[in-house]
């Protein structure tokens, strides 16, 4: 791998008094996982929402070399028009961005989805359906980077496998960077390259995912790994 698509240098982000995060400085490798793990409020959410321009840096440097980031939102269901179809939100995409040599039922198709859900409305489908359908409607505009913001926790063990293994597809398949946002250090495990733990708007751990997991320097990311079930 060669080439970083983002590099965040000292990164501060406040909301009035209340700073969400505090100084934090990494890069997004070309063609890499990236993870970045810490409970509810530790601010993972809020730097993913910044990189995109969802919310505004208070200070710091961002940089982003990709031509195109697109972001899997937390809430699959709730991201989608409840009166539009598969087909019709695809189609939408597709046509905004002006991408004439790719298909719904293509884009259904990368992320593993049969035409049956082509004429589907989101309340009809099941959460890891829609999640997928989410990281369709992102690969119709083409990114360099797909960010995920917590996109398995709610859905159960089996489906978030699924998931999982579909962003490491899209990965090998596409060369696309991922920006995974996780509250569990067991739903990256697997998945990431390298992995930030965050803690209170601070990275107290980064590195390599298996430095991370065997070498923990903070009392914070060995807590989290305490809980991480063993096979």
């Amino acid at each position: 791998m060669s080439g970083n698509l983002y590099e965040v240098e000292d990164l501060h982000v406040r909301y009035g008094d209340f700073e969400a995060v505090k100084g934090v400085s990494f890069t997004l490798r070309q063609g890499e996982i990236l993870g970045i793990v810490g409970e509810s409020g530790s601010g993972k959410s809020t730097i993913a929402k910044t990189l995109i321009g969802l919310e505004k840096a208070s200070s710091g440097r961002i940089v982003c070399n990709a031509k195109s980031v697109q972001m899997v939102f937390q809430d699959a269901v709730g991201s989608l028009n409840p009166r539009m179809t598969v087909r019709q939100t695809l189609a939408e995409t597709l046509k905004v961005k002006g991408i004439r040599h790719r298909t719904p039922e293509q884009l259904l198709e990368l992320v593993g989805l049969s035409k049956a859900v082509l004429d589907q409305y989101p309340r009809e489908m099941s959460g890891g359906q829609c999640q997928r359908v989410s990281v369709a409607r992102a690969l119709a505009c083409e990114p360099e980077v797909l960010i995920a913001d917590e996109p398995v926790s709610a859905l159960d063990v089996s489906v978030q496998a699924r998931v999982l293994n579909l962003l490491r597809e899209l990965r090998r398949d596409l060369g696309i960077s991922i920006l995974l946002i996780a509250h569990d250090l067991a739903v990256v495990k697997n998945v990431c390259d390298r992995i930030c733990v965050m803690e209170r708007g601070l990275f107290v751990d980064s590195g390599e995912a298996a430095e991370v997991f065997e070498h923990p320097t903070s009392d914070y990311t060995k807590r989290l790994l305490s809980a991480v079930p063993k096979i």
